[in-house]
């Protein structure tokens, strides 16, 4: 449960209504912390906004499909932008791509999940 607190802390009063967020960055965690903390909250909230900026966007993009692809979500929305961000090494202000997937549960996801959790458990008391 540790993980979903994570960076709590330096969440801004504008995002506190957005508890179902998840912004993705391509160097911190690996694919499946992001998929596995999707489905928790899609369980807590019904739907989950995936949000990145450059090069994560392709890491947003194969979440989704994981996804969508195993039965668990249901395109909402995708909305992309550009972000004006400054520069460090330069100077000077850059744009960024920037894309939002909002994601919500199919009407069999409690019943996958249900079954997945069997499935580990079933694994678990064989060992």
């Amino acid at each position: 449960m540790e993980e979903i607190t994570e960076g709590v802390n330096n969440i801004s009063i504008v995002d506190l209504h957005k508890k179902n967020r998840i912004q993705v960055s391509n160097t911190k965690k690996p694919l499946f912390f992001y998929v596995n903390l999707a489905k928790r909250y899609m369980q807590q909230h019904n739907e989950v906004e995936l949000s990145a900026l450059g090069m994560a966007i392709a890491t947003v993009v194969t979440i989704a499909e994981i996804l969508k692809n195993n039965g668990l979500a249901v395109e909402k929305k995708i909305a992309t932008s550009t972000v004006d961000m400054k520069d460090e090494s330069r100077g000077r202000p850059i744009q960024k791509a920037k894309i939002e997937i909002l994601l919500g549960k199919t009407q069999n996801f409690d019943e996958l999940m249900a079954a997945a959790a069997e499935e580990r458990e079933a694994a678990n008391a064989e060992e």
